[in-house]
This record gives C-alpha cells, structure tokens and sequence, in this order.
C-alpha cells in the first residue's frame, strides 16, 4: 500500500512507545512514522522528513499533549547537545523503555514468544558517569572551544561548558585545554575546509583509582608540548600526557599516539583486580556498571574451576580476567594489538599464569585456536554493535561449547544472532539480561546466555 503521507507534510501523532535508537514510534493509521524527539504518551505536532516503504521519519515540532512523565533536565546545553537524548524523561521510564526494547527485539527478530528476560539492571548513578569522552574543537570568535557535536548535525560543535555525563575533573581537564588552546592563538580545525590545527581531546579517567589520562588530537603541524603539559600537569590526577596526529580526513581518536608526559598507561581496579589502560585501549566507559556487567558474566557462565574458557572479542582482559579465578583456563582474542598488550600485562599485574591473550580477528583465528587450546566448555562474547558477523558467528557455533555468554551493546544484533544461533546451531536462550549503562542516551547492554540443546 502506497505511504499514506509525504516529505514536509505535518500532522499530528501520538507517540506509543521508544525505538531502539532513541526515536519515538507513532503511528498513522497502522503506518509506522519514527519521530525524533517523541516521547511515549507524547501527541505531537511533527514535519514528515523522509518516507520508505515500510516507514516514514519525522521529527517533533511541537508538543501538543504532554503524556511523557518529564522531569528538569539540568543540563543548560539540553537539547541542542548530541550527547544526550533523554535527559527530560524521568529515569523509571527511561529503563522501561530499554527493557521493552530488548524484549520486541528478541520477540520480532530473534522469533522467540516468551523471552526469558531478567529485570533491568538500573544505573547505579545516573549522572556524572562517564571514565571517557571524546571532545571536537571549534572555532568561535574567542578561539578555539571544545564540545561535542550538536543533535544531528556532523558539521557544528556546540561549546560545553558543563557537561553532566563527566566529573569535575573531567571537565575542569576540557576547560584547561581550551584556555591553553586560547592563549596560544591556536586555530581549530576546519572539517570542511581542511584547515587548522586542533581536532579533538580525549579524557579518561580511572574511577577507582583518581588517575586521568589525556589526548590530544591535531592535524600535521608543531605542538609546544611544553605549554601543553604544564597546562595539565598541575592536575594531580592526570598521570599520562599523549598526542596523536590525524593527517587524514576522516573524524578518529583511534591513532598511535606520542607520550609527552608521564607513564604511558593509567591503572583501573575492576573486581578487585588491576587493569593497565592505554589511549586506544577498550574498556567499558560506565566504570560502575561495568563491574555489574562482569558480575553477571560470570554468573552466567556458572564455573566450577574444570572449564576451558573462550573470551572473544576480550579488550584489555576484563571479562576473562575476572573468570580466570574460576576457571580451568582462559583464552582470550582481540583485534587490537594494543588491548592485547594490555591483557598480557594484566595478567601478570594479577599474577593470573591460567590466562592468554592473542590479537586477531575473531573469524579468522578461532580455528587455530581451537587446534591450540581444544574445545571450550563456555565462550564468552563481546562483540562490537555489529553483533557476530556470518563467518565469525558459524566458526563460533562450530566449536559446540555448552554455553555461550554473549554481552550485547545492540539488541537487535544480539536476537538476530540468537534467531540463527537457535535455527542452524541448536543454541537456545535461556536467559538475558538488559543493563542499562548510559542513561539518557538510547544505548542499552545485555548479557545472555545460550545453552546447546
């Protein structure tokens, strides 16, 4: 049937329910329209901006009927900011809305009637939350500012001057950097023009220990690092001074880096065990949540101290790490030789002798693997939002371990590879478990577990 409204067209809709994604669901006489900035229980005045076969987009001009149980977003950059998609909507209904996501994910796309879903794992803080961010410069009429990018749009960087999802380090860290940037006439760089010199600043911090890493990003030039240290130095937390140079285009943090100041790499304690963080290390940027995430991996995978453990997709060893205690061995793969390095000294940090780390891409080693190490009992999974590509997942399901733990940053990837996992595999979900690790943003985590019928 033919789409039963047009691009520009404005209507009135009352929005139903949160899309993974963060846009609301509404619909015109079954016809579904994803709104942007529709709240659920919201009737809204919206523009049509794009029309499919299947869907329509719009986004929200105008509240008509507040349904929405809002709350004051604290943030005076809300909503300009791209950071955060709910900062208006009260916590309780934020969680909800995640859950259920997870939930028709598993019912629509993993073909599963009941879903064996667990309650939501809340945010133990639901501000100030963040052990990393990534900042853009900009030029302003005062010189270079540092933000993020406002909602959608790739070519404007709003300037914060507090964000909420960081500390008072982290952004007393930005603010620092700006004035330093100011006063030495820098310029920020031009994404359009190619021009300019400061591209981005990463900050890290280290919750449990109070250590802070920093990274700047520029284009091709010269850097007074002398003046750019003692800028940050003064911060007794910061421990590890980095700069990285982008001579290509493309928008990344993602590049070796120089050590201008320091040690190269801060220390975290996660779950009682003590991790190395490098600049392009991953670890899991909500420090608190993240050793809940853990708790519940290794609930899931149920050791009893006799199994041989795959840990795919593994970073700096976190995951694997905290099952070794339990665990007979444990392999781990990631692609990053950098995560790799840090796993390797990880395990020596904790003197964990039961654990290896290899750097590859899960596809293309967990064969030779398995002719190294034999077959696992449990395979743990973390892969990036993607899910499991084809080749990987089949390679994965070939090794016939009981039990797959996979933790999920994307449900709809996650019930697509638990639907092919269950049909050609013989794996069955028999639990799950939404934990929500960035609140007011749409993003929402899972951990599952799998079991071979």
């Amino acid at each position: 049937m033919a789409a039963p409204l047009s691009v520009d067209d404005e209507l009135e809709l009352v929005v139903d329910s949160l899309a993974y994604g963060g846009n609301g669901v509404a619909r015109l006489n079954g016809f579904v329209v994803f709104v942007r900035r529709g709240l659920p229980g919201d009737k809204v005045r919206a523009r049509v901006t794009k029309v499919k076969r299947n869907h329509a987009e719009a986004l929200a001009l105008e509240i008509v009927e507040r349904g929405a149980p809002r709350v004051e977003a604290p943030c005076v950059h809300y909503p300009a900011c791209g950071g955060c998609r709910f900062q208006d909507l009260a916590y309780e209904a934020q969680i909800a809305a995640k859950a259920e996501q997870v939930a028709d994910a598993l019912r629509r796309i993993g073909r599963l009637d009941d879903p064996p879903l667990e309650p939501i794992v809340p945010a133990e803080a639901i501000f100030h939350y963040r052990n990393k961010l990534e900042y853009s410069f900009t030029q302003t009429d005062e010189g270079p500012a540092l933000g993020f990018h406002k909602a959608g749009r790739w070519d404007e960087v709003l300037d914060i001057r507090k964000c909420w999802l960081t500390t008072e380090l982290g952004n007393a860290v930005r603010d620092a950097v700006r004035d330093w940037a100011q006063e030495e006439g820098l310029e920020a760089y031009d994404q359009a023009e190619h021009t300019g010199f400061l591209r981005h600043l990463v900050v890290r911090e280290a919750k449990n220990t109070g250590q802070a890493l920093v990274q700047l990003v520029t284009a091709p030039g010269k850097l007074d690092d002398e003046r750019f240290v003692a800028a940050l130095s003064r911060f007794p937390a910061v421990r590890s001074i980095h700069w990285s140079v982008n001579e290509r285009p493309a928008e990344v943090t993602n590049l070796p880096t120089m050590l201008l100041w320091g040690e190269d790499a801060i220390e975290e304690q996660l779950c009682g065990l003590r991790f190395r963080v490098r600049p392009n290390a991953f670890l899991q940027t909500n420090t608190a949540m993240a050793e809940r995430l853990y708790e519940l991996a290794h609930d899931y995978a149920q050791l009893t101290g006799e199994e041989s453990v795959y840990d795919l997709y593994c970073g700096i060893g976190t995951i694997g790490l905290t099952l070794a205690r339990d665990a007979l061995t444990v392999w781990g793969v990631e692609a990053s030789e950098e995560s790799v390095a840090c796993a390797l000294e990880n395990a020596e940090l904790n003197d964990i002798s039961n654990a290896a780390f290899f750097a590859g891409e899960v596809g293309e080693v967990v064969e030779d693997l398995h002719g190294r190490a034999g077959r696992p009992d449990v395979v743990v999974v973390d892969p990036p939002r993607a899910g499991l590509s084809g080749k990987a997942l089949r390679r994965i399901a070939r090794l016939e371990a009981k039990r797959i733990v996979y933790v999920s940053c994307n449900p709809t990837t996650l019930a697509g590879n638990v639907k092919d996992l269950g049909a050609d595999w013989d794996y069955r979900l028999v639990r799950a478990r939404p934990v929500d690790m960035f609140p007011h943003t749409p993003h929402i985590d899972t951990v599952a577990l799998l079991e071979r019928v």
